[in-house]
């Protein structure tokens, strides 16, 4: 398995191709991920100077370790399939298939990712596949299309597309994707892939953004898309986990390892009742604050 499948993902910044100013140093902001779009963002007579600026891009620039996603066009236009071979080409770290409603979907671009590693020596399986659901069939078909690959990493929500076809749209409040994220969610934590929510698109609004990051992070998603460098700390800060949550973290790991030793399943942490069902929970806190760079222990 691609070492980078499970790395930390807690923002996504989308960053237009047309434009060569804004993909040259996006890294200086440090997002974990970035995502090189060929897109909405692109207009349609654009689409080969975005392309050309994208290969040269992931060719030329260091991003410091920071993750490079490309979405690619729908793969009801002309474009996808050169989009991919110019993104695996360049050595991109992942593609992500927009408005994605089966796991055929995946399977198609995933033989074209193939093809496209053999033809530029490419290692095969470096190449991962995100996939963003934009419609209600898309999210219905949750399930079949985390299952679809082993390359694929994670699925993503596309809000504003997807709360047209539900006849609604965005009202700030979350009730009309409340249903999306939590099937997304589940279906995630099925297959073992990550969740990604949809942007925030209200700049002047930071409050409203920092409580939408805050619902999606109790619901259980690994990160969030991004459109500015100014919605970065507040999500980093969200899922960054606190000491005292480290320190709790660190106690149950440790008191279970004692007591599975010497057979007993139920005891108590800081006065709370634990059993082995906190396990991987704890785990994960300080696997976080590993990633997040804030872990002092030695677990």
């Amino acid at each position: 398995m691609n070492p980078n499948k499970k790395r930390l993902r807690r923002t996504m910044m989308f960053l237009n191709c047309q434009k060569p100013g804004l993909i040259k140093d996006p890294y200086i902001y440090k997002p974990d991920s970035i995502m090189l779009d060929l897109e909405d963002a692109v207009a349609e007579k654009e689409k080969d100077a975005a392309r050309y600026s994208l290969f040269h891009a992931l060719k030329e620039i260091n991003y410091r370790g920071v993750e490079r996603v490309v979405r690619i066009n729908g793969l009801d236009t002309p474009y996808w399939k050169e989009d991919i071979r110019c993104a695996v080409a360049g050595g991109c770290d992942a593609i992500r298939i927009p408005k994605t409603e089966s796991a055929q979907d995946v399977k198609l671009v995933e033989e074209h990712v193939i093809a496209a590693e053999k033809e530029f020596g490419i290692p095969e399986g470096r190449t991962l596949i995100m996939a963003a659901l934009e419609s209600a069939r898309g999210i219905m078909k949750a399930l079949d299309i985390c299952e679809a690959s082993e390359r694929l990493f994670g699925i993503a929500l596309s809000g504003g597309d997807y709360t047209k076809d539900l006849q609604t749209h965005i009202t700030g409040t979350g009730v009309e994707l409340m249903g999306a994220r939590q099937n997304m969610v589940i279906a995630a934590r099925a297959t073992g892939v990550q969740c990604f929510d949809t942007v925030y698109t209200d700049l002047d609004n930071m409050e409203g953004f920092k409580q939408d990051v805050e619902t999606i992070h109790l619901m259980g998603f690994d990160g969030k898309s991004i459109i500015n460098p100014r919605q970065i700390e507040i999500v980093h800060e969200i899922y960054t986990p606190t000491q005292k949550d480290i320190i709790f973290a660190e106690k149950v790991v440790k008191e279970i390892d004692d007591k599975k030793a010497k057979g007993i399943g139920v005891f108590t942490v800081d006065g709370k009742m634990i059993d082995i069902a906190f396990y991987d929970g704890a785990k994960r806190t300080i696997e976080l604050a590993k990633a997040s760079g804030v872990y002092k222990g030695d677990l």
